[in-house]
């Protein structure tokens, strides 16, 4: 039996972010391969973390900066390593290298996250998004982390388009996967609540992500005015893990802006729910909160950056408007128009069931695993770039976390 090892940023939480529902799918694809899955992380283990080992996966809590982790991994000689994130690449991708060097390593970058802080400066500093605040240090330590391992998954459409086209990395260093849902059948559309049914406007996002709490702000502060002057008996309720005391305090009944929380079952409310609502103004990668809205029925009015790389060449389950009287007024035109209303709704659960298919992705992913594997020396060759970072003299973080372990014994 083969075995994988995921090194975890966190413990996955399905159920708090889309990052840790693309981890449970990733997890999913590999069982149906029979691995035998280790989830190992440095992070301290939140109450909200999935149970790993009520589906047979083990568990390990691992330190950064010590050289236990060289002994765990030469005692488990993992097949495959699964890098969640780049910052795992960067701690232990050297060692995985050193103590399991026939591994097929693979990074999962859940987003570009030197994309998204590049956004976010340029929105902070009230400018255009370009090149200069891309290639910042966070994007070059990302960038250095996708030449080092085998195969970079990642999420998005726009984010491939810009690594290969614009910074010309080899795609065969890369693999698009997006989320990968099950296909919605006409049994489960038809008892999803009707419009009428329906009340009120939504948001959702785990507060602990800048882009999401900056969008609750956004919100308060600009667009649901807009909005409650036209429908004046609306509510927006704001849902999301780890809302901060800022966020809370946004809170107003007069104001129909309810802070809501944490939720256990995201789909339930969202199928009580007209539209949805998500202005990110900056991110990265794929929303899972569009991924929810899709697969709940509830058509959305969001921004571009929000839906970005969603829907490909098909008709979008809402509307795109970055303009916020524009945004405001196409949300109660939304909640008001049936028959539109209905339009978007068909239009999302035809791109779930196209671009986000379970069967079809988790296809493709296998394919091109099995298949770099088979020829994972001769790949490693061609990634002259790839060899040259593994290269002592440009392995600080290696070097620095010796320094680092040393110390500690002192």
């Amino acid at each position: 039996m083969s075995k994988l090892l995921i090194i975890g940023f966190v413990w996955p939480e399905p159920k708090s972010s889309a990052a840790g529902s693309r981890m449970m799918q990733l997890i999913e694809t590999f069982q149906s391969l029979d691995y035998q899955i280790t989830f190992a992380s440095p992070c301290e283990k939140r109450k909200q973390a999935f149970d790993l080992e009520a589906i047979g996966i083990s568990q390990k809590s691992i330190e950064v900066n010590s050289s236990s982790f060289d002994d765990f991994i030469k005692h488990l000689k993992p097949d495959v390593v699964l890098f969640d994130r780049f910052m795992m690449e960067e701690q232990f991708g050297w060692r995985v290298a050193e103590n399991c060097p026939d591994a097929f390593r693979i990074l999962d970058t859940e987003d570009l996250h030197g994309l998204r802080k590049g956004r976010q400066q340029a929105f902070k500093d009230q400018k255009t998004f370009d090149k200069s605040y891309l290639l910042n240090d966070t994007f070059k330590r990302e960038l250095a982390s996708i030449f080092r391992t085998d195969l970079s998954l990642i999420i998005s459409e726009f984010e491939m388009d810009l690594l290969i086209n614009d910074l010309h990395v080899d795609k065969s260093l890369l693999a698009y996967l997006p989320f990968m849902e099950d296909r919605l059948e006409d049994e489960f559309i038809v008892q999803l609540p009707n419009f009428e049914l329906r009340q009120h406007f939504i948001t959702i996002g785990n507060f602990l992500h800048a882009p999401n709490s900056q969008s609750v702000l956004y919100l308060k502060e600009t667009i649901w005015p807009l909005i409650r002057k036209q429908l004046p008996q609306a509510e927006l309720h704001i849902y999301g893990a780890y809302v901060s005391q800022k966020i809370n305090q946004l809170h107003n009944d007069k104001q129909g802006f309810i802070i809501k929380g944490f939720v256990e079952d995201v789909n339930t409310v969202m199928q009580q729910t007209r539209v949805c609502l998500a202005p990110l103004q900056f991110g990265a990668g794929l929303k899972g909160k569009l991924i929810d809205a899709m697969k709940s029925g509830t058509p959305c009015v969001m921004s571009t950056i929000a839906a970005e790389g969603m829907f490909g060449d098909l008709e979008s389950n809402g509307y795109m408007e970055d303009n916020p009287v524009d945004f405001a007024n196409k949300a109660a035109q939304l909640y008001t128009d049936e028959n539109q209303w209905k339009i978007n709704q068909q239009n999302g659960f035809r791109v779930l069931n196209t671009r986000f298919n379970k069967e079809i992705n988790q296809k493709e992913l296998i394919a091109r695993l099995q298949q770099l594997k088979e020829y994972l020396e001769k790949h490693r060759l061609n990634n002259t770039l790839g060899q040259m970072l593994q290269h002592q003299t440009l392995q600080s973080t290696k070097y620095m976390s010796k320094w680092i372990e040393e110390k500690n014994k002192k």
